[in-house]
């Protein structure tokens, strides 16, 4: 079924059409969750909250084409992403005497694979996570993920450059372990 049919046919609450919705993006979403969310029980019960925010608010919404439909669809999810975190783990963000510089390869990242990398981030501080998140993946400006989290436009910038750092330390501690696996077989 076309997306704008789709979307016309929730509008009038039609249940089998949302449920065709759920079916057709329900694991994207659940994956957009996890990024922001550490566990998958949370993850599901923001997308689940995200669907029904989505059908509360598709009476208001004007198709225009299937990408902006989608992206409507996806900032929602994120926007139920943070109302979570707010409420369920206060932002912390982590002081910047924390944050250690261990240099790594500039392409070092590049040779990760989507599910490693995947597994990296969530192992990033909350803040750290947030922000990379909405920069990276979601594409947001650091002046829209400061109004969006409560924080400057610099410490956004600071979150994203720390992020990234501890990124490439995980990656070399990843990479030193495979290594030394390596060398004992």
């Amino acid at each position: 079924m076309e997306l704008a049919k789709l979307l016309q046919e929730c509008k009038e609450e039609r249940l089998t059409a949302q449920k065709w919705l759920f079916d057709r993006f329900s694991t994207s979403f659940f994956l957009l969750c996890r990024r922001y969310l550490r566990n998958n029980e949370t993850a599901e019960e923001c997308m689940m909250n995200g669907f029904l925010c989505i059908y509360k608010a598709l009476p208001n919404f004007e198709y225009q084409n299937d990408g902006a439909a989608i992206n409507w669809m996806k900032r929602i999810m994120v926007n139920e992403c943070l109302r979570s975190l707010r409420k369920k783990e206060p932002m912390l963000l982590v002081a910047e005497e924390l944050a250690q510089e261990i240099p790594v390869a500039d392409n070092a990242l590049d040779q990760l694979a989507a599910e490693e990398l995947f597994q990296l981030i969530t192992q990033l501080p909350i803040g750290y996570r947030t922000v990379f998140n909405l920069h990276v993946i979601e594409g947001m400006k650091h002046g829209e993920i400061a109004q969006e989290l409560g924080i400057t436009e610099g410490t956004s910038k600071s979150q994203l450059n720390k992020a990234r750092m501890l990124l490439q330390q995980l990656l070399a501690a990843k990479n030193r372990e495979t290594n030394a696996q390596r060398k004992t077989k």
